[in-house]
C-alpha cells in the first residue's frame, strides 16, 4: 500500500505527526477493545457492573470478494473524512466485513478533505457521488464514527425511496423525527432528483436537516428500519467529544442562513479538484481514498474560513 503521508496530505502532512496520529489511533483501538471487553477501565468512571458497549468483531484476515450471485446492484459507501485516522482504521475493515456478510456488493470511498477551508460534509458527499463511477448505482452517506451492530439492518438497494438506516429511534445521539443524518441510503437517480446536498454548510451540522427538506421537495418519502429491537444499542458511536471537538462555530451571517433551503446549489455547482485517487487495503479491506480540494466563494459563504 502507498505510504500514508502521501494519502492524507494537509495540516498533518509532516511524517512525525502522521506517525504520532497512527500511534494514537492504535492506542485508541486498544483502549476500545479493552473497555468493551471488560479487561480495561470503564469509560466515564461508571460502575464495573454497568453494561458495556459491544465490541466490533475482528476484521477478516483475507479480503472478501463479492460474487455475481449477490445481485445486480452495487453500493458506493461515501465516507466524509478529515484527520480521524483512529476511526478510519476501525471503520473500513468492519464495514467491509459487515456488508460482505450481508452479500452487499460495495465500494468504500474515503472522501478526504485536504484544503484549508472548514469541513464541508455535504460537498464531500456531492464529490463522492460524482466520482463514484458507473459501476455503482446507489449510495450510502455514512459517518466514519458510526458502526452498525445489528446484522438485521438493511443496506440493500433502496428502490422505494431514501432509506434512513440510522433512524432517530436507533441513533445513540439524535432522536428528532426529521433527522436523516448518520447513515442514509439513496439510489443515484433519487440523489440527482434532489440535486444532491447544499454546498453552503461549512463547519459541523445542519446540512442533513436541509437535505431532509430537499427530499420532501422532490416528492420522496423517507423510509426507516422496522423490527429492530436493539434500540440505542443498534450502533457503536466511536467519536469521543472530549478528545476531538467538532467545529460548531457560527458567525452572524451563517446563523441567518443555516435554516434556509438552498434552492440553487447542489450537485450542479460543487467546486472541487481531486488531488489524488488511491486504492488501498486496510487490514485486508479494500477502499479508495480521494484527496479532495474544495473551493469556496468567500463572497457567497464567508463562513467557509476560520477567519
Amino acid at each position: 500500500s502507498p505510504p500514508l503521508p502521501r494519502l492524507f496530505p494537509g495540516r498533518l502532512s509532516a511524517f512525525p505527526l502522521f506517525l504520532l496520529a497512527l500511534l494514537l489511533g492504535f492506542a485508541s483501538l486498544l483502549w476500545l477493545q479493552l473497555s468493551c471487553s471488560g479487561e480495561g477501565p470503564v469509560p466515564g468512571g461508571q460502575d464495573r457492573g454497568a453494561p458495556r458497549q459491544p465490541c466490533p468483531p475482528p476484521a477478516p484476515l483475507q479480503p472478501v470478494r463479492d460474487e455475481p450471485s449477490w445481485g445486480p446492484h452495487r453500493l458506493a459507501l461515501l465516507v466524509p473524512f478529515r484527520e480521524r485516522f483512529e476511526e478510519l482504521l476501525a471503520f473500513v475493515p468492519y464495514m467491509h466485513r459487515f456488508l460482505s456478510k450481508k452479500k452487499i456488493r460495495h465500494r468504500i470511498f474515503i472522501l478526504n478533505q485536504v484544503d484549508h477551508f472548514r469541513f464541508n460534509r455535504a460537498s464531500l458527499i456531492n464529490v463522492g457521488f460524482l466520482e463514484s463511477g458507473n459501476d455503482t448505482d446507489y449510495i450510502a452517506m455514512h459517518d466514519v464514527d458510526l458502526l452498525p451492530l445489528n446484522e438485521h439492518l438493511d443496506y440493500s438497494f433502496p428502490e422505494a425511496g431514501p432509506f434512513h438506516v440510522a433512524s432517530p429511534e436507533l441513533h445513540p445521539l439524535y432522536h428528532y423525527k426529521t433527522y436523516v443524518g448518520g447513515i442514509l441510503l439513496l439510489t443515484k437517480q433519487h440523489y440527482e432528483l434532489c440535486n444532491g446536498m447544499s454546498n453552503r454548510f461549512w463547519g459541523w451540522g445542519r446540512e442533513d436537516d436541509e437535505f431532509y427538506r430537499r427530499i420532501k421537495g422532490a416528492g420522496l418519502q423517507v423510509r426507516r428500519p422496522s423490527g429492530i429491537t436493539t434500540g440505542y444499542e443498534t450502533f457503536q458511536h466511536l467519536h469521543d467529544p472530549a478528545w476531538r471537538k467538532r467545529d460548531q462555530k457560527r458567525i452572524a451571517a451563517q446563523k441567518q442562513e443555516q435554516f434556509k433551503v438552498d434552492r440553487e446549489g447542489g450537485l450542479n455547482n460543487v467546486r472541487y479538484r481531486i488531488e489524488s485517487r488511491t486504492d488501498l487495503s486496510v487490514a485486508g479491506a479494500p477502499c479508495t481514498v480521494l484527496n479532495i480540494l474544495l473551493d469556496c466563494d468567500t463572497n457567497e459563504t464567508p463562513w467557509c474560513t476560520f477567519g
